[in-house]
């Protein structure tokens, strides 16, 4: 016997429906209310189902609500319903597809795939077999609601389809679905590549075995008019072209010439899936052979498609969000990039008449494209621009008081691409100039240009570095002037523009005057914001520059500055140790609280060196960092092993006590999957290493490094292990190579033994870099270490000869203990073989030796 809903009960759920559609909150509370209530019977959901299908004479949008409302609860509590509720709503959906209605239709098919991604689909064998067939019926609705299910169960499930778990029902779907590509409705064939177009990423099997009629049957939709069609054949090449470029090589000339026109079809969203084609192949090796003879068509279709159109200019004027407004503009400038990257001096032939023509027009619109094209391929074509710019940077600096703001901002982007250029000059020619303007351009009147200039200038600042230093004063006034003018988004870029110029002056900033203009509104800010305020975030992020560039000027403002970072990290540490406990009860908490946080102790540890003391004192932040230090999220611990080297350096006493809680922890996290973690780590444990032993004994190579001793064991064998991997990142091979120096300077008895596994690439990774601290202290341990163990040097010596020689000016007793070794080693093997041995020498080194060391 079918269930039948009760007449009084179907009138309840119906006028429910209606309420749920009225503006009114106190209403729509009533309503939720109700839902609760309701959803406590077992049989609402089939009332619920009922509406959507069978109820022909409700309106709509009644039905469809009545639909989503189900799926919310199949979302919630599916696997609460009592069977039979769930086999009559599967039977329904299934027999309901074809609804006459596009909107119901829809709707179904959303429910039917909410219940397959709730692990339906093992158990819900005949729904994929169901909707495969119905694909054939004669009734139009019927094999579009099919369609529209199915894509949306590709979309949720792909994986699942392609795996054994349901015996891989693709190996019949896939030549189905390929079947229906010549299908006579538009709306089908499109359904169909959509649902083909989810397996391409994974290269799910089924279709790498059909991959040649698919290629095929894409090729003969390539003059479809439906522009949905066209839309997916792009999406499907431009994917294949990322899995599969091998299949379309054959066809590469015809698909790049197909391409070209879709870049330029007339529906706006065609447009942008083909122009992804150039982004993509930009990334495959064969992009110079097989593109490089369409360069001529293609690069002034992607120029053209720079320019704003009359609806983006309107669009505009209502102060959209600039990037996402006009897609197809941004994805071209994109293409021209990456290209200009592949190609680089060979694109210019193709584009300077263009742009020529363009950057001189009176038309604003051609003008404004004209500096965007310039700005794109900055980076690819730099080379070959630069005879240029002497000419067109002023006509860019002049294009900074353009009348129209499109003009300004586009202007500010585009002279921030080529700042490198502009450093490099004397520093009259452009730099004042291109900063006297930016900085009027960050107080101008208009929001987007305010955006544009102050990131342009950050971008000037990170490569004038000192430079700026002679007009200090006058970018500290227009900064913080700024402070007064700006709304909330573009505070955050200003606060990025200050902490940069603190990294690139540095030093130069701590004097009395600058101070007081720079610190007030800053301290201002900081006040006003509360602790659960994300805008603290970018502020942190500029304090912490501010405060290592300050060094001992930062000391009137650091005791609320640090006590409020120990809060934030306190506050966040107690709110994922509730939610830990009681996740249904508390929320997680945002961990970016505790990162800046700490990367912001570390700027004052840093900038305040032995100052710090009296705060670390007062404070239970060593407490706090071993909790830290053990957080399951990364990026805490990268910023925790930074703080802890830091407060190494700044202020040891406090960090000793902690060190055989804290070495274990930092053994565990020698992990390179994680590198940045493994990085900061590496680096804590140097430092740490460095302090425990800072009184060696050089001369007899005995150490006072009892203390670090019980710690060799732990550490060394993944140090060991890391700097001998393939593919290591070039900075942890360096940080690491310095660690295991640092490590033997303290305690060259325990690592001297290994030194045959690690000397080669413990050279080779630290002769490139340059002369400092780190380098000296790491390369005494390995003199030490040679004294206690030479055997483990001998068979790789000339590359311990190699890095010697890569050192500048090392200090005297360094230098002396150089000469001991390589002499040393001369004796020992006798001027014959010294001289067989020193033939192998490139020239350069051998010269070097003789030079420095007479050998």
């Amino acid at each position: 016997m079918e269930w039948q809903p009760d007449e009084q009960g179907l009138q309840q759920v119906l006028q429910l429906l209606k309420d749920s559609q009225s503006p009114n909150t106190a209403t729509q509370r009533a309503v939720q209310q109700k839902l609760e209530q309701l959803n406590q019977f077992p049989d609402f959901n089939n009332y619920l189902i009922f509406v959507l299908t069978r109820l022909k004479t409700e309106d709509e949008p009644t039905r469809s609500l009545s639909g989503l409302i189900l799926k919310n609860n199949v979302k919630a509590h599916y696997q609460n319903f009592p069977p039979t509720v769930a086999e009559f709503i599967k039977q329904e959906c299934l027999s309901n597809i074809g609804d006459p209605s596009p909107l119901i239709r829809a709707t179904i098919g959303i429910l039917i795939t909410t219940i397959a991604s709730k692990g339906e689909l093992q158990t819900w064998p005949e729904l994929l077999p169901q909707l495969c067939n119905l694909l054939n019926s004669e009734d139009y609705n019927t094999c579009e609601g099919s369609f529209g299910a199915l894509q949306k169960i590709c979309e949720d499930s792909s994986e699942l389809l392609d795996s054994d778990a349901l015996n891989r029902p693709l190996n019949i779907m896939i030549p189905k679905f390929l079947q229906f590509f010549k299908h006579c409705s538009p709306k089908i064939r499109s359904h169909a590549i959509a649902c083909v177009n989810q397996f391409i990423i994974g290269r799910a099997q089924a279709l790498m075995d059909n991959i040649d009629p698919f290629i095929e049957s894409l090729f003969a939709l390539a003059a479809d008019e439906d522009s949905e069609v066209r839309k997916n054949v792009c999406r499907a090449l431009v994917m294949l072209l990322e899995v599969r470029v091998d299949r379309l090589i054959p066809q590469m000339f015809s698909i790049i010439q197909y391409m070209l026109q879709r870049t330029q079809d007339p529906d706006e969203n065609v447009a942008l899936e083909a122009c992804e084609f150039w982004l993509t192949l930009a990334e495959q090796p064969i992009c110079k052979d097989v593109l490089a003879g369409h360069l001529v068509q293609l690069i002034p279709i992607l120029v053209n498609g720079m320019k704003y159109s009359e609806i983006d200019i309107i669009l505009l004027k209502g102060d959209v969000e600039e990037d996402e407004a006009v897609p197809d503009r941004k994805c071209s400038a994109a293409a021209l990039d990456v290209l200009a990257n592949v190609f680089r001096d060979d694109l210019l032939p193709h584009l300077l008449p263009l742009l020529k023509s363009l950057l001189f027009h009176p038309d604003w619109v051609i003008k404004e494209s004209g500096i965007l094209v310039l700005g794109a391929i900055a980076e690819g074509c730099m080379q070959g621009m630069v005879p240029y710019l002497p000419e067109l940077m002023p006509h860019l600096i002049a294009c900074l008081c353009d009348k129209k703001a499109l003009v300004r901002s586009i202007a500010c982007w585009t002279l921030s691409r080529y700042a490198h250029w502009v450093v490099s000059q004397p520093p009259d020619s452009h730099l004042k100039p291109l900063m006297t303007e930016l900085l009027k351009r960050i107080l101008d009147g208009n929001k987007r240009v305010q955006e544009a200039a102050c990131s342009a200038f950050a971008t000037l600042e990170e490569e004038a570095c000192t430079e700026l230093v002679p007009y200090l004063s006058f970018i500290l006034d227009t900064l913080v002037f700024a402070f007064g003018k700006y709304q909330h988004k573009n505070l955050l870029i200003l606060y990025d523009a200050i902490g940069t110029l603190a990294d690139s002056v540095g030093h130069h900033l701590n004097q009395q005057e600058y101070i007081q203009k720079l610190m007030p509104p800053l301290i201002n800010k900081w006040n006003e914001l509360k602790d659960e305020d994300k805008d603290l975030f970018p502020l942190l992020e500029c304090l912490s520059s501010v405060a290592t560039a300050l060094q001992s000027g930062f000391l009137p403002y650091c005791d609320p500055v640090y006590q409020r970072c120990v809060t934030l990290v306190q506050k966040t540490l107690a709110q994922a140790m509730m939610y830990n406990q009681h996740p249904d009860q508390y929320e997680a908490p945002d961990k970016d609280f505790m990162i800046v946080a700490l990367d912001l102790l570390s700027g004052l540890a840093e900038g305040l060196g032995g100052h710090v003391d009296q705060l670390v004192a007062r404070s239970n932040i060593m407490t706090l960092l071993f909790q830290c230090m053990q957080d399951s999220m990364p990026e805490v611990r990268q910023s925790s092993f930074a703080l802890l080297g830091d407060l190494t350096k700044a202020c040891f006493p406090h960090v000793k006590p902690c060190i055989a809680e804290f070495m274990p922890i930092l053994g565990l996290n020698l992990n390179p999957e994680f590198i940045s973690v493994c990085n900061n780590a590496t680096w804590a444990i140097g430092e740490i290493s460095m302090q425990m032993g800072s009184d060696v004994k050089e001369q007899t190579g005995e150490s006072s490094g009892a203390e670090m001793q019980p710690y060799v064991g732990v550490v060394l064998p993944h140090l060991v292990e890391i700097i001998n991997r393939p593919n290591t990142p070039k900075t942890l091979l360096e940080n690491t190579a310095i660690t295991i120096g640092r490590l033997g300077y303290v305690c060259p008895q325990e690592v001297a033994p290994q030194l045959q596994q690690f000397i080669r690439p413990w050279c080779t990774s630290l002769r490139n870099i340059r002369d400092n601290e780190e380098k000296d202290s790491a390369f005494r341990g390995i003199c030490i270490m040679i004294g206690v163990n030479p055997g483990g040097v001998v068979q790789d010596f000339i590359f311990f000869c190699d890095a010697v020689a890569s050192w500048v000016s090392p200090k005297d007793d360094l230098r002396e203990m150089f000469y001991k070794i390589l002499h040393g080693f001369k004796e020992q093997v006798g001027e014959e073989n010294w001289q067989q041995f020193s033939e192998q020498f490139p020239p350069l080194l051998k010269e070097r030796l003789s030079a420095c060391y007479g050998v």
